[in-house]
């Protein structure tokens, strides 16, 4: 049997190559023995799949790369690196993580050690304290905000930050949310805590979820969603709401 990680992340990659930090996760993945990453080539049109074969061939038991064709956008991305993981690799928790390391790979592996017994999912909240550093444009903090509120009050439980790109799942929890394709392909984490709460209930989500303030999240720029999808992204969510609706009513 194939000895078990403690931790596998996956790295949805869209037209990376040049904000791929190699050495930060080349000095990661020296650290920590136990830890895979999977990238997902989401069909770049630029060498970013050169540049994770690289990583690959630097730590071939550490790295694992899938390239789709055609770009599907994070959801499906994310989506192909679980079910990979699932399916090849044997793990006690599968994260996701986005390819900017605004939130970094060492945080990530430290909100992971979160889960246990009780706890099935934890996430990484940006939220600002006196004692931590989140940098991120104003105008983004904003509209952060008003889609929060309203992602809040949708999923019915008090939650800051669904759309931190940080997420830790544990691993049978995720073959269950995983399993099926999501209807929006940016707002993919909100259908995730529609799973999560069809599973166990709101009730209960405030024991098996932990939502951890980061001590950093750096804003890299050149996000990948436009802007014009704010506009786009209240239809999605109404979809979304009324996708899930419907299947709790059934």
């Amino acid at each position: 049997m194939t000895q078990q990680l403690e931790l596998s992340i996956v790295i949805p990659c869209y037209n990376e190559a040049k904000r791929l930090d190699v050495a930060q996760i080349s000095q990661f993945l020296k650290n920590q023995a136990n830890v895979l990453l999977c990238f997902v080539d989401d069909g770049s049109k630029d060498n970013t799949l050169e540049v994770l074969h690289n990583l690959k061939n630097n730590f071939p038991t550490s790295v694992e790369v899938i390239s789709t064709v055609k770009n599907g956008g994070k959801a499906a991305a994310v989506r192909t690196g679980v079910l990979h993981c699932n399916q090849q690799l044997n793990q006690k928790h599968v994260a996701y993580l986005d390819a900017d390391l605004a939130t970094s790979l060492e945080e990530c592996y430290e909100i992971s050690q979160q889960i246990n017994t009780t706890v099935v999912f934890a996430f990484g909240s940006r939220i600002s304290k006196i004692d931590n550093q989140i940098d991120r444009k104003l105008y983004r903090f904003y509209v952060g905000r008003i889609i929060a509120t309203a992602i809040s009050q949708q999923l019915g439980i008090t939650v800051y930050d669904t759309q931190c790109g940080c997420k830790i799942i544990e691993n049978e929890l995720s073959k269950k949310i995983f399993k099926e394709s999501f209807i929006s392909k940016w707002l993919f984490d909100v259908e995730l805590f529609h799973r999560i709460i069809a599973i166990y209930g709101k009730d209960k989500m405030h024991q098996i979820c932990r939502e951890i303030p980061l001590k950093k999240w750096i804003d890299i720029g050149e996000s990948k969603v436009q802007f014009t999808y704010f506009f786009k992204l209240w239809l999605d969510l109404f979809t979304i709401g009324k996708t899930y609706k419907t299947k709790r009513n059934k």
